[in-house]
C-alpha cells in the first residue's frame, strides 16, 4: 500500500509539473538574479528580465519572472551587474577599423619614434603609399610641429602621410607633395598648409589635407570589410552596441548597410553624411534610411578645426600664439544656407565645433534655422569652448554631444591655448547638461581609446589614467555617475531619435545589453578605467 501510495505522489507532482510548465509562456532568454540597472525614467533597478525575437517582453524579480516564463535559455547572473548595450554618441568607426591597417603611431613620445615606427612597419608591410595616424606634438618633449626633412631622406620616391591623432593635421613628405601638386604658392581655404620662410614643413592643416586624400590609394571592397568587422570585434568587446560613425560617405553607408541586411555585419549604427553635395542631395531625395541595425537621418558639418593644431576658431587670438585665431572650415553662408535647408526636413544638422567663434556662428545658424520649430535634436559635436553667453543656446532642439576623455587629454595645454578666462566656458560638461536637459557622450575614437569606461570616469572623476590631477580637472564641470550612465545610454538614444527601441532595459525594445564583474555605480573610483565586460548581448543574441 506505501508503495503504490508513493508511486500515485510521483505521478501526480509530474502531472502537475507538466501543467505548470504548460501553462507558462515561452520565452527564447530568461535573465534572472541579476542587479539590473534598468536606466528607465526612474533609474529603477530589476533583478531579471525575458526575451522574445530579440526584445525586452518582461522586466522585474527573479520569483515573479520563473513562475511565468520558461526559455529556451536561462542565464544566472549570479549578483552581476547588468547595463543597457553601450551607445557611444561620437566616434569614427570605419576609420578606426582603417587604422587597424595602417601604421599605428598612437602613444609615439617623440618624432624620432614615429619614424622608427613608419620605417618597421613598412619593412613588414611594404606599400606604395605609406600612412599613419595618431601622433601628438602635445605629447613630446619638443611640443612643436614636426618638419618632413627625415621622411624625405627615408622615403623620397614614395609618399607618405602621417595623421595628427585628432585627424585635423598630416605630416607628408615631399613626394606626396608634388603627387598632390602642392607648392609654395599654392593657396586654400579653411585651414593653413605652414611654410617655414617660403618652404613647406609638409604639414597641412584641416582643408588641404582635402589635396592628400585625392591622390591616395582607394581601399578594396574586402579591405573595408575587414576594417568594419575588427572594429566592431573591438567595441563588442568594450559593450558597445550602438556607434555614432561622425561622417561616412553614401558608398560607405551603403556598403553597411548590405553587410548588417546579409548578417555580416551585427552593430547597430548611427550614420552621419558627410557634408558633400553628391552624399547629401542622395539621402535628402531618398529619404530617412532606417532598420533595425541602421539609422541614416543627419549630416555631419565641420565647423572647424581642433584646439591641438590651433585649428580650433577662436573668438581672440591663441594665448601662445597671438597673430593666430584658428579657422572656420565651412563658411558661414555655406553653415547658414544648409541649416535653413535641413531644417525644411527631419534630418538633422551635426556640427563638429570645438573653438567658441565656431560654437557661436553654429549656434546662432542653428537658432535661426530652427526659429518656430521644436523637438529637432539637432546636435553640436564637441561643444568644446563656449562663450559664457552662448550657453543659453542649447534647448531641447539643440544639444551638446561630447567626449569627456578630451577634457583629460587636452587638460595639460588647453590653457596655454585659451588663457584663464576662456577656460570657464571649456569642457564644461554639466553646465551644457543644465542647459540642454540631455547630454550625449561618447568617446571619438581612434581620436581617443575605444573604451567607454575611460569615457565614465573623464566625465565622474575628471582625471587621466596616471589619475592625474589629484582633485580632478574643472570638478565644477563633472557629471554624477548616473547623469554619465544616461548619456551613455538613453540620453545617446535619444539624440538619434532612438529612445522608444533602444538606450534602457524596458519592455518592448531592443534586447541590449552587457553583463560585468563589477557594479560601475559603486566601485572605486580608481577602479573604473579597468572595468571589463564579461559578455554582450545585442537583440537578444551573444555577441561577445
Amino acid at each position: 500500500m506505501r508503495i503504490f501510495l508513493l508511486g500515485l505522489l510521483s505521478l501526480f507532482f509530474v502531472i502537475s509539473c507538466k501543467n505548470e510548465t504548460a501553462n507558462k509562456e515561452e520565452v527564447d532568454l530568461l535573465v534572472i538574479n541579476a542587479q539590473v540597472y534598468t536606466v528607465d525614467s526612474e533609474f529603477s533597478k530589476a533583478q531579471a528580465f525575458a526575451v522574445r525575437d530579440g526584445k525586452f517582453i518582461a522586466v522585474g524579480a527573479t520569483d515573479s519572472l520563473l513562475a511565468k516564463y520558461t526559455a529556451k535559455e536561462t542565464l544566472d547572473a549570479k549578483g552581476k551587474t547588468i547595463l543597457p548595450g553601450l551607445i557611444d554618441a561620437h566616434c569614427h568607426f570605419f576609420r578606426f577599423g582603417q587604422s587597424l591597417q595602417n601604421v599605428d603611431l598612437v602613444g609615439t613620445e617623440s618624432f624620432d619614434e614615429v619614424v622608427e615606427r613608419v620605417v618597421a612597419f613598412q619593412k613588414e608591410n611594404p606599400s606604395e603609399f605609406i600612412y599613419g595616424r595618431g601622433w601628438d606634438q602635445n605629447d613630446w618633449e619638443l611640443k612643436e610641429f614636426p618638419n618632413k626633412a627625415k621622411l624625405d631622406s627615408l622615403f623620397p620616391d614614395t609618399p607618405v602621410a602621417l595623421q595628427r591623432i585628432d585627424g585635423h593635421a598630416l605630416l607628408v613628405n615631399q613626394k606626396a607633395l608634388d603627387l598632390a601638386n602642392i607648392n609654395a604658392s599654392t593657396k586654400t581655404e579653411g585651414g593653413e598648409i605652414m611654410r617655414e620662410g617660403n618652404r613647406l614643413t609638409g604639414i597641412l592643416i584641416d582643408n588641404p589635407m582635402d589635396l592628400i586624400t585625392a591622390i591616395m590609394p582607394q581601399m578594396t571592397r574586402n579591405q573595408k570589410v575587414k576594417a568594419l568587422q575588427d572594429a566592431q570585434q573591438y567595441c563588442f568587446d568594450y559593450g558597445l552596441t550602438t556607434v555614432n560613425d561622425a561622417g561616412l560617405d553614401k558608398n560607405t553607408i551603403l556598403l553597411i548597410d548590405s553587410l548588417q541586411q546579409a548578417g555580416g555585419l551585427d552593430m547597430r549604427m548611427y550614420a552621419m553624411i558627410s557634408n558633400t553635395p553628391e552624399d547629401v542631395n542622395y539621402f535628402l531625395n531618398s529619404g530617412i534610411l532606417k532598420t533595425d541595425k541602421m539609422n541614416v537621418r543627419s549630416v555631419k558639418v565641420y565647423g572647424d578645426g581642433a584646439l591641438g593644431s590651433r585649428g580650433a576658431a577662436l573668438r581672440l587670438p591663441y594665448s601662445d600664439r597671438a597673430d593666430h585665431y584658428g579657422a572656420l572650415v565651412t563658411p558661414v553662408d555655406s553653415m547658414y544656407n544648409l541649416a535653413q535647408k535641413l531644417a525644411k526636413t527631419n534630418f538633422q544638422m551635426n556640427t563638429h565645433a570645438i573653438g567658441d567663434s565656431a560654437n557661436t556662428v553654429i549656434l546662432k545658424a542653428y537658432t535661426e534655422a530652427l526659429k518656430g520649430q521644436s523637438d529637432k535634436r539637432w546636435k553640436i559635436e564637441h561643444a568644446q569652448i563656449i562663450a559664457q553667453e552662448d550657453f543659453d543656446y542649447f534647448d531641447d532642439n539643440i544639444i551638446p554631444s561630447v567626449q569627456p576623455t578630451h577634457a583629460t587629454s587636452d587638460m595639460y595645454w588647453a590653457k596655454d591655448r585659451l588663457g584663464e578666462r576662456r577656460m570657464k566656458g571649456a569642457y564644461a560638461y554639466k553646465k551644457l547638461l543644465q542647459e540642454s536637459g540631455v547630454i550625449a557622450l561618447g568617446t571619438d575614437f581612434p581620436v581617443e581609446q575605444v573604451s567607454p569606461f575611460y569615457t565614465f570616469y573623464a566625465a565622474v572623476v575628471r582625471k587621466d589614467l596616471k589619475q592625474y590631477p589629484e582633485n580632478g580637472f574643472q570638478m565644477k564641470d563633472a557629471l554624477t555617475r548616473e547623469e554619465t550612465l544616461r548619456g551613455m545610454t538613453i540620453w545617446a538614444a535619444y539624440s538619434n531619435f532612438e529612445d522608444q527601441e533602444k538606450g534602457s532595459i524596458e519592455v518592448g525594445k531592443f534586447a541590449d545589453f552587457i553583463l560585468m564583474d563589477e557594479d560601475i555605480m559603486t566601485v572605486a573610483e580608481d577602479l573604473i578605467p579597468n572595468l571589463k565586460v564579461s559578455q554582450t548581448w545585442l537583440g537578444g543574441k551573444k555577441v561577445k
